[in-house]
């Protein structure tokens, strides 16, 4: 063997050492990539549909990524107050949030959009406009000032009007009413003259017990029924004019976010857009044997709005919904622009097939009830 084939045979022994050194210290930087996140929520532990759902995405997450990312799950207050998981997540107390947008409409107006706005888009609607309207492009723009990434991650369908101690037969019996409601619907009903309060989920059933509230909304049978509030409200009024289809927000801190690696976000972006579906299917399922609980087995008394009712809500909703868009800065009115043109076609859309159809069911004819 000559003298440089030797040396040559040397280099590559060496060469290949290198590369199983570098195999063997390659294993701890991949198990360095697990990463756990913080997600924080405004829903009361064990919430069902709600502090539920955030469970099931943070699962869904950590099953898909093989445990590469983990994420813990804290409930309204454990970690910061109900109503700042945006704050939180901006600011890097938590990487993930689960929420409502229109909790924070007082600081992002046109956040209320991506939640439910009062006579707004039901739940198709609302997926419609942001999946294929522009709508997650626009909330892209929306939220890139507080450094936050948001994704559709639930909705509640149609929700109730509310839990009234009285009954409401015209719009003067709101005037005066001390009514839990947020967001744009809250709005509303202050031009109304009713006193408005914001209150999470956690603390609504002794408000309304002590008396420091009149009346509240929540969600509807599924929730409203584990939270009680019939205990001490009997009349339940439909239908939710406020929340026609509310979407929930799952936020991300977006220098988190930028820093996942591509599959990961694409996880991130899948296990949001499957708890959007499958929390809308479980209210909905849920929701009509619940009703049935809260009728018989502890008399609660269903009424609809009256027609006079409603016609005040909606003029009071579209006065609100137009200064929103002449008053609001250039995001603003983008959303409403885009907004309110998607929820035009889709009207004409949902007249003649959802609504249409629900009408005819309801025609007299057999059909087998199981």
């Amino acid at each position: 063997m000559t003298i440089k084939r030797r040396q040559f045979l040397t280099k590559a022994a060496a060469a290949g050492t290198g590369a199983v050194a570098a195999g063997t210290f390659a294993k701890p930087a991949i198990a360095q990539e697990r990463m756990e996140w913080k997600m924080v929520t405004s829903w009361p532990k064990g919430l069902p549909g709600l502090a539920t759902g955030a469970e099931r995405l943070a699962q869904r997450i950590g099953d898909l990524s093989g445990g590469r990312l983990t994420v813990k799950v804290y409930a309204a207050g454990e970690l910061v107050p109900a109503l700042q998981v945006l704050d939180a997540v901006s600011s890097s107390t938590a990487e993930m949030g689960h929420d409502a947008s229109y909790y924070h409409i007082g600081k992002v107006p046109a956040a209320g959009f991506y939640t439910a706005v009062p006579f707004g888009m039901t739940a198709q609607e609302l997926n419609g406009w942001v999946y294929f309207g522009g709508g997650q492009e626009l909330w892209d723009e929306l939220y890139a000032p507080f450094g936050v990434k948001a994704f559709l991650a639930g909705n509640t369908g149609v929700q109730m009007g509310g839990w009234f101690r009285k009954e409401v037969k015209s719009p003067a019996d709101l005037k005066g009413l001390k009514f839990r409601m947020p967001g744009q619907g809250g709005q509303v009903l202050t031009r109304l003259g009713v006193t408005v309060v914001t209150l999470p989920g956690g603390e609504i059933f002794q408000n309304l017990q002590s008396g420091a509230i009149d009346a509240t909304e929540w969600v509807g049978p599924y929730n409203d029924l584990s939270l009680g509030f019939y205990k001490v409200a009997k009349f339940y009024y439909w239908p939710g004019f406020h929340e026609p289809g509310s979407g929930l927000q799952c936020t991300i801190n977006k220098a988190k976010w930028d820093s996942l690696s591509p599959d990961l976000q694409r996880i991130v972006a899948a296990a949001c857009s499957a708890e959007n579906d499958l929390m809308l299917a479980e209210f909905n399922g849920r929701s009509g044997p619940a009703l049935a609980t809260l009728v018989r087995e502890h008399g609660v008394q269903l009424r609809q709005f009256p027609k006079s009712v409603l016609q005040a809500y909606g003029q009071a909703s579209g006065e609100l919904m137009q200064e929103l868009y002449d008053n609001g800065d250039e995001i603003t009115k983008k959303i409403c622009a885009s907004y309110f043109k998607f929820r035009k076609d889709a009207l004409a859309w949902t007249r003649i097939s959802d609504q249409a159809y629900a009408n005819a069911r309801l025609l007299e004819f057999k059909y087998p009830e199981g």
